[in-house]
């Protein structure tokens, strides 16, 4: 009989594993959505300009190549069309249940099941949980005094107020991380005027080749080869010379060359120059990929701050030093709870035991698929499986085909659970591999915990993930 499974969240991740085991004849599977419609990451971020920083033809599941984009860099839409196209595709949309948040998971240990409950109060038996939430879906607001007292609009940049006409209005922009880079050039070009307000600056390096002309995109449609060898031509550049760079490889100075000269190009004014220049090594934050966020920078009608925020007060932003920078618009570009895996739900595991408790000095989970003590329940895009450099759909990838594999073993021998010492071996393996990364350095980034342990990145290139799970290592984990 086919094993039950809870998938939670309808992103690339969940979707993934929805369409593999529609692939393998189990049907026998549930979708948790708590919006209302698929994408994730895809359907919240719509503010002007978003797109994703890894080329489209790589950016893509590997048996739906799709030979149709408009752009190298996929932007929103297209990537959101691309995800309701797979859902409809591999028939996962009867398995969807959409407005639906999953509040908790309890693994009963006298049935072997977990009981997956609902914001409704429903309580649901499956044999397996497979969570598929990610790490960027909880939108961060700062903690900065007076934010509630803003007596404009306020909105983060994961919500965007498309209602709210920035046109001619004051604007000011809290964060300068990716997705300030690409909205900021749009909010500029209409504003009446613009704050951005910086802490760290970022490394910036150009796009390349952004738009596919009309004659490029009739040889993909036309030649499958061409678009497949594309494909390949940007993982293997990916992996042998971006990847390099994070972990003091060859290619560190030159990716480091490559941004500054795109600064030095792109801004003249020596002032505003040294404060977009980084202090710290190259990939110790994400790099940002962009050709519009300097000479938006370089407007006359937008500011680049840099003194500290103190306060928000009803008409702007205080600084440190007792200026009050006039606003009548606050976009907080600050990210995610990036580091808060699976919360707010409440996953219980054998013996009592809270995943939120057990994780409390860091997110770790074996492969980045599991937890012991918490039996058939496997994560994707789980702790230290984001990549600074290359496609994380090759990632999760990789992490449905390891679960696939579980799924003949489990029903043959019962509930799986990851051994503590294979989970120690892998802590071992992956601190020894992340003290040669650049995430280490002293910067803050959304790649570490408060107590700056990095509990998000993969700091090995993907083929190694690739080969480590092709299959599940049997003498890994207890059965039963």
């Amino acid at each position: 009989m086919a094993p039950t499974v809870a998938i939670i969240g309808a992103g690339f991740g969940g979707l993934c594993m929805a369409i593999q085991l529609r692939r393998a004849g189990i049907t026998t599977f549930t979708v948790f959505e708590k919006a209302g419609g698929l994408g994730g990451t895809w359907r919240d971020n719509t503010y002007p300009g978003a797109a994703c920083d890894v080329p489209s033809h790589l950016y893509s599941y590997s048996f739906e190549q799709h030979r149709g984009w408009t752009r190298r860099y996929p932007a929103q839409p297209e990537l959101l069309a691309y995800l309701e196209h797979c859902a409809d595709k591999y028939g996962v949309r009867p398995h969807l249940r959409l407005n639906t948040e999953v509040t908790a998971a309890a693994f009963d240990e006298s049935a072997d099941r977990w009981l997956v409950t609902t914001a409704d109060g429903e309580r649901r038996p499956f044999d397996v949980v497979v969570s598929g939430v990610g790490q960027l879906n909880r939108p961060r607001l700062p903690d900065i005094p007076g934010m509630s007292s803003f007596q404009g609009r306020s909105f983060h940049s994961a919500r965007w107020d498309h209602g709210h006409d920035l046109a001619g209005r004051r604007v000011a922009v809290i964060g300068n991380g990716s997705s300030a880079a690409q909205f900021i050039p749009r909010v500029a070009a209409i504003a009446g005027h613009l704050d951005v307000y910086q802490r760290t600056p970022n490394w910036v390096i150009p796009k390349v080749g952004e738009v596919y002309g009309e004659r490029q995109r009739s040889a993909f449609r036309y030649v499958p080869f061409l678009q497949a060898a594309d494909r390949e031509r940007i993982f293997r550049f990916l992996e042998t010379v971006i990847f390099p760079a994070l972990v003091d490889g060859w290619s560190r100075g030159l990716v480091a060359r490559r941004a500054k000269e795109h600064l030095e190009r792109q801004v003249t004014d020596p002032v505003l120059r040294a404060k977009l220049t980084p202090g710290y090594p190259i990939g110790c934050k994400r790099i940002v990929i962009d050709n519009d966020f300097y000479p938006a920078l370089t407007r006359p009608n937008v500011d680049v701050v840099t003194d500290p925020i103190a306060r928000v007060v009803p008409g702007g932003v205080e600084t440190a030093g007792g200026t009050v920078r006039e606003a009548d618009t606050l976009i907080y570009a600050t990210g995610f709870h990036s580091t808060d895996f699976l919360a707010p739900i409440e996953i219980t595991g054998r013996d009592g035991h809270l995943l939120h408790e057990v994780w409390k000095g860091g997110a770790e989970a074996y492969l980045g698929i599991a937890v012991p003590r918490f039996p058939n329940l496997f994560l994707l895009y789980g702790p230290n499986t984001n990549i600074g450099h290359n496609s994380i759909i090759f990632m999760i990838e990789s992490q449905v085909r390891y679960i696939m594999g579980c799924l003949p073993l489990l029903r043959a021998h019962g509930p799986m659970e990851v051994r503590p010492a294979a989970m120690d071996g892998w802590r071992r393996a992956l601190d020894a591999a992340m003290a040669r990364t650049a995430w280490t350095a002293n910067c803050d980034s959304w790649y570490k915990n408060d107590a700056g342990k990095v509990t998000n990145n993969w700091p090995r290139p993907t083929t190694v993930y690739r080969r480590i799970t092709r299959a599940p290592r049997r003498e890994a984990y207890r059965f039963g």
